[in-house]
């Protein structure tokens, strides 16, 4: 048997969403034509109370498009030190926005008013200005903590005071749907721009869709064109997604559920050092003494379970809709045999 616990994107497409990428009526998106392309951006932006979307190949280029569409050169962006805009794209931000960060330091990458508050800089020549605060939610590195709108909205109205636009890398945003039970129609009052990820738990094989207004989509198009990701005949993707949003939301459950089987295993075995609490699909914990990391993942690798490192003595297990029932358990079976 192999458990791919390495992350939530090395899902395939089943039977049926095959079938509905093969019937998708498609054109030319980057001439505007391509009708499956549009459902989806329609369906997403509805979904989530928002003016317009526009389909890309990832969710790294969603963020920075969003980070280039609500900053100018010198600007700086507020977040969170683990956030994925600031780790795990590439130096995207200074590379593509000519924007320094201000990194905070939240609870799981969860920020509050207060943090950020404190880290607005003042009019003054020699800082550069703060312009853009990016949460995450889920935090992949926070072991996917969420937030609650509720813990949002004062967020949403500092931001609003003090000028600031407010943009979400909501990579797997549905899994803090499911986790909290918000509407999605909640969330497009508080952002300026949202980052929705079709690859993660929602199980398509291509894409995410940055939702905004009207406005701020006709910039991100031209963004979109510059860094290379207008796409052809893209309905064959977009049609992945619109069947993964009709069909593979409320099945994430069964994923929390998974990653919380693991965190009871986990807690109890003598060589696991710290177990961080488990909200969603992610889930991080940290080796004792007795194991390397790297020796780790190796071990397991040769009983047929895939996984990463996440840092010093750090493992990551991600659950999807590949992961089943059985193959969970096989995976503790296996954990209860290590010493």
């Amino acid at each position: 048997m192999i458990v791919d616990l390495r992350s939530d994107t090395v899902t395939r497409p089943g039977k049926e969403m095959l079938e509905a990428m093969i019937n998708a009526r498609v054109g030319d998106d980057v001439l505007d034509e391509d009708e499956t392309v549009h459902e989806l951006e329609r369906k997403l932006a509805l979904m989530f109370n928002m003016e317009a979307g526009l389909f890309c190949p990832s969710g790294t280029m969603t963020n920075q498009i969003a980070i280039k569409c609500f900053t100018q050169p010198m600007d700086e962006v507020i977040c969170d030190e683990t956030a994925h805009v600031y780790r795990y794209e590439g130096g995207g931000i200074a590379f593509n926005s000519a924007s320094s960060v201000r990194l905070l330091y939240g609870d799981r990458g969860r920020l509050t008013p207060e943090l950020i508050e404190a880290e607005i800089n003042p009019v003054d020549l020699h800082y550069p200005k703060s312009s853009l605060v990016v949460l995450e939610n889920t935090v992949n590195r926070g072991g996917g903590s969420c937030y609650t709108l509720e813990q949002i909205e004062p967020i949403y109205h500092l931001c609003r005071l003090k000028n600031l636009k407010l943009h979400l890398d909501g990579a797997r945003l549905f899994n803090a749907l499911i986790k909290t039970g918000d509407k999605a129609s909640g969330y497009g009052a508080m952002f300026d721009g949202i980052s929705i990820c079709l690859s993660k738990g929602l199980g398509a094989p291509v894409g995410s869709v940055l939702l905004a207004s009207e406005e701020t989509i006709a910039k991100a198009k031209r963004i979109r064109k510059v860094l290379g990701g207008g796409m052809r005949q893209a309905g064959f993707l977009a049609a992945a997604g619109i069947y993964a949003l009709d069909n593979h939301v409320n099945r994430m459950q069964n994923d929390h559920d998974h990653a919380a089987l693991l965190e009871t295993s986990l807690n109890s075995l003598p060589f696991i050092k710290k177990v961080l609490p488990v909200e969603t699909n992610i889930v991080i914990f940290e080796l004792d003494d007795r194991y390397d990391a790297s020796h780790f993942v190796e071990k397991l690798k040769d009983l047929g379970i895939k996984c990463n490192t996440f840092g010093k003595q750090k493992i990551r297990f991600v659950t999807h809709l590949d992961v089943s029932e059985d193959m969970v358990q096989y995976t503790l079976d296996q954990l209860k045999k290590l010493h």
